[in-house]
């Protein structure tokens, strides 16, 4: 599958933090942790860690659907358990009338001066925002962060409370021919195969946070697609095959 990336340094970097975590792990016999990591991140760290058989390595994010994710390096030893990991989940209440977002919330955390890799998922609904932040910094932001936007936000520290839904689904049904990238890319898009196609070669298609060049790279169930200007899905089913030989295909696209 031809697939490419274009954070050649940022990847780069990544493996250096990951080698020395390993490193530091094995000689002092105790967990290290890098993130969080986006998924894009992730899938980096999953395939570099992977030869190394000697530490124990699990990812977590704060709750079992988390798309920011700290990676955890455990010597053999000792179990790697969610707890062991250097987060905090804080819960911001404000009015339900106001429409604040992720994108409010992310960037009253940046404008305070804290960096991206210190901020996990953000769950929001109505009235309530729940973020999940390093653990160090934790504190400074329930003292720091009283107002989002131009609404004021009371801070719960540390939450223990029911979580806003981390996803809502709109699901797609067709048939393909194949399940190739172009086939599955054509449903998602609403375009026609040639269209797909151009996509794809274009660089506009990512699967499983990879930029994929290919057309005819293959697509599995529970894989991730994301089409820039379209949205993002997640591959639901692939078959049974219809009597015409095509294949059922159930998307759910990211809401």
């Amino acid at each position: 599958m031809a697939c490419t990336s274009d954070h050649a340094a940022e990847d780069a970097l990544l493996k250096a933090r990951l080698s020395d975590a390993v490193d530091l792990c094995d000689r002092r016999s105790c967990p290290r942790f890098v993130g969080f990591l986006d998924e894009r991140q992730r899938a980096v760290a999953e395939a570099f860690l992977r030869p190394y058989t000697a530490v124990s390595i699990c990812f977590f994010g704060g709750h079992p659907e988390a798309e920011r994710t700290i990676a955890g390096i455990f010597p053999p030893f000792l179990p790697a358990e969610e707890d062991a990991f250097p987060l905090a989940a804080v819960g911001f209440t404000y009015r339900r009338e106001a429409s604040l977002s992720h994108r409010d919330f992310l960037g009253a955390l940046l404008s305070c001066g804290i960096k991206r890799d210190k901020i996990g998922d953000i769950l929001c609904t109505e009235g309530l925002t729940v973020a999940f932040l390093d653990a160090d910094i934790a504190p400074f932001v329930v003292e720091q962060l009283e107002q989002v936007g131009h609404e004021g936000v009371h801070s719960l520290y540390p939450y223990s409370g029911e979580l806003p839904a981390a996803h809502t689904f709109r699901e797609m049904r067709d048939t393909i021919a194949s399940p190739r990238l172009d086939a599955v890319v054509k449903t998602a898009a609403g375009c026609s195969r040639e269209e797909a196609a151009r996509r794809i070669a274009a660089g506009l298609v990512s699967l499983n946070h990879t930029p994929c060049l290919s057309a005819s790279a293959t697509v599995r169930e529970g894989d991730v697609l994301s089409l820039r200007g379209v949205g993002r899905f997640r591959v639901e089913t692939i078959g049974p095959p219809t009597r015409k030989g095509r294949l059922f295909l159930t998307l759910q696209k990211y809401c």
